[in-house]
């Protein structure tokens, strides 16, 4: 009878460890995206990056009426460098994107991880 008991202590015990560890792995993973470990700290004194260029665009675009498909593909060619119709280019060298971030992404730093436990 004690050892039925014991066994049944034992059970909880182990599911109340690997509950805990269950909960603890989910925040964990879920909070790291969110600190951003790695990257590059920005300037408080700077302020935001004025992009006044994509305001101008804005502007004359909400009054007119709607781009047709050939305004549209003119807009977005990517050899310009366009992103959406409305803004097009305008203020591209201001906006963060991969190719002009200084910090490393996660998967490169998994990748580098990944390189370092298999040699």
């Amino acid at each position: 009878m004690n050892n039925i008991r014991l066994n049944s202590i034992s059970k909880n015990a182990v599911r109340i460890i690997v509950a805990a560890f269950t909960c603890a792995l989910l925040f964990f993973s879920s909070a790291y995206p969110a600190a951003a470990i790695g990257s590059q700290k920005s300037d408080p004194t700077q302020g935001e990056a004025n992009l006044n260029d994509i305001q101008r665009m804005t502007d004359t675009s909400v009054p007119n009426p709607p781009l047709t498909l050939k305004e549209v593909q003119e807009r977005t060619q990517p050899e310009k460098g366009g992103l959406n119709e409305v803004q097009g280019a305008a203020d591209l060298d201001k906006m963060k994107n991969p190719e002009n971030a200084k910090g490393t992404s996660f998967v490169e730093e998994v990748t580098e991880g990944l390189r370092k436990v298999t040699k």
